[in-house]
């Protein structure tokens, strides 16, 4: 029966719909819903079985259970270009504005001092969703006249707010399973280790204004069909990583944790070659994160994390959108400008995140929590243009949930999330192809509600 039930979660979750989490960058603000009600304060707590998202050497202290749990996730997104000379203002606000985000942990301890278990979350995402139509079939920016972006697909207008035909935007799902570890070197210390096994899946659709920057097709065939830039519908990819944590008990009221994750090596994106600097390559980036909690008294917690995510690193998201020959008109791109290891990737700069939350023992049977998330921007005003179908802009977050026990073995966790709203604004790329485009604004803000079920195991 329990067999059974854990091979169905997993097999759940690698059904996960579009997932857009875009809290930290695009990593979520929290794994797990007690970590969601802190603002994602974790690595040194041990209340669930989600330690093969935030720290594998929790796991040993967690003891033997297993929860269960959906996020609801609303992220309201929009895009606006004004002050062009050109004809091609418009705005528009991105659809699929509800998301649903399943989570499961299991954990079995081994004696005392071992224990084995599994993660499986959502460990990032990006969703975007703009109708077209903005920019009139007249522009001669857009169309597919001489000097126009669309004169290497053809395709005719009118044109969304990037020029492409059609409908603009992108999905992206990283999914984690995370088998997991942990051992008690000594009463008050403990190591852990977690293999990341990981999926994602990207789809693109709109770019076509974008087909001159990538390499000419093969001889016959149109830049429609022989691109890997846009519209190739869903590609998938896998990858493999480590998770490592330590966790020590300093004194009876304060714990300090600590954890690193590899870079996760994907495969490419074959159907997107010729979008993803590095010819498809989307790994998912290195991050640490260190973290301390203080029971200040018997019913006071207090938790605060720092971590440190390296989108750096990761060519396909770091490579600045300008380049070297930016600057020189006519209209057009530039060709071979997109899917090289130097070509244009979204100029994502690696972000520091601060985790901060409280847990209250307001009765023996109902706990409360708060927290706070503040993360730096990563998309810079010289990228806005790129990112119009990644705004992953906003950086300051307030929390609350609750766990409830509905009898010694089982209890019910709740969290809330509330993003502020947050802009970019730059000049837009146009302007460097000789269009005068004016300027382009990103904008986030987002809210998420989630419940768990978590059950003690014998």
């Amino acid at each position: 029966m329990k067999r059974t039930a854990l091979a169905s979660a997993l097999l759940a979750a690698f059904a996960l719909p579009s997932v857009a989490l875009a809290t930290d960058g695009y990593f979520p603000h929290g794994y797990g819903m007690k970590a969601k009600g802190m603002g994602g304060a974790s690595t040194a707590m041990a209340s669930d079985s989600f330690g093969g998202a935030n720290n594998p050497a929790s796991m040993v202290w967690a003891g033997s259970r297993f929860d269960v749990g959906v996020d609801l996730f609303s992220p309201r997104r929009s895009a606006e270009r004004t002050g062009s000379a050109a004809g091609i203002d418009g705005s528009a606000d991105s659809g699929s504005n509800l998301f649903y985000i399943p989570e499961f942990g299991y954990n079995r301890m081994l004696g005392w001092d071992m224990s084995v278990g599994v993660s499986v979350y959502g460990n990032g995402g990006m969703n975007t969703d703009y109708d077209g139509g903005q920019i009139s079939a007249a522009s001669p920016v857009c169309g597919t006249g001489a000097g126009g972006f669309n004169q290497a697909s053809g395709e005719a207008g009118p044109y969304n707010l990037l020029c492409g035909s059609g409908k603009l935007g992108m999905n992206l799902e990283q999914l984690i399973i995370a088998p997991t570890f942990a051992k008690k070197v000594n009463k008050d210390n403990s190591l852990g280790v977690s293999l990341l096994v990981a999926r994602q899946n990207f789809r693109a659709e709109g770019l076509s204004a974008f087909y001159s920057f990538t390499s000419a097709p093969s001889a016959g065939q149109p830049y429609a069909t022989g691109n890997n830039l846009t519209n190739r519908g869903r590609d998938t990819s896998w990858g493999y990583g480590i998770k490592l944590g330590w966790m020590g008990k300093v004194s009876d009221m304060v714990t300090l944790g600590a954890s690193y994750t590899s870079k996760v090596k994907m495969d490419k994106f074959d159907k997107y070659k010729d979008l993803f600097a590095g010819e498809g390559y989307f790994d998912m980036p290195e991050t640490f994160a260190l973290g301390i909690a203080v029971k200040a008294n018997p019913k006071w917690t207090i938790a605060a994390d720092y971590q440190r995510i390296n989108y750096s690193g990761i060519k396909s998201v770091a490579n600045p959108s300008t380049t070297a020959n930016d600057g020189l008109p006519p209209f057009g791109g530039i060709p071979n400008s997109l899917g090289c290891d130097t070509c244009r990737g979204f100029g994502w700069d690696s972000v520091n995140v601060f985790k901060l939350g409280a847990e209250y023992q307001y009765k023996p049977d109902l706990i409360l929590r708060a927290g706070y998330n503040h993360t730096d921007n990563p998309i810079q005003s010289r990228d806005v243009t790129f990112n119009i179908i990644a705004p992953g802009v906003v950086q300051d977050h307030v929390t609350l949930g609750f766990t409830y026990s509905l009898n010694k073995d089982s209890e019910l966790t709740m969290a809330y999330m509330h993003a502020f709203k947050n802009s970019v604004e730059g000049p837009s790329l146009f302007n460097a192809f000789g269009v005068p485009a004016g300027n382009e604004k990103i904008e986030m803000y987002q809210n998420s509600l989630g419940i768990a079920y978590s059950m003690k195991l014998k």
